[in-house]
């Protein structure tokens, strides 16, 4: 009984790391997974890096997005999720 009693505490600092840390973080990763599928020709989005801009073309992985000077292509994960949401709530 002795010995549970010091495994306890380890035990549960553990269940209260994978609570608050690692949970909230699978959640985000699934959620932005969802985002990078949902997106679409025409979309509004705003990449990691600042650009402004709509998408072109969309493949499996990456994103083509128009520019004044042409087009880039983008893999998806450059796209900031939280920040191209915002921008369409506002529209």
């Amino acid at each position: 009984m002795d010995q549970f009693g010091g495994i306890l505490p380890i035990l549960l600092i553990f269940v209260v790391m994978f609570v608050f840390m690692i949970l909230p973080q699978q959640r985000k990763m699934k959620k932005e997974k969802e985002f990078e599928t949902g997106l679409k020709v025409g979309d509004k989005i705003i990449t990691k890096s600042g650009f402004h801009r709509k998408i072109a073309e969309v493949s499996e992985t990456t994103a083509v997005i128009e520019t004044m000077s042409g087009k880039l292509k983008i893999e998806k994960t450059a796209i900031s999720m939280e920040y191209s949401m915002a921008l369409n709530k506002k529209a």
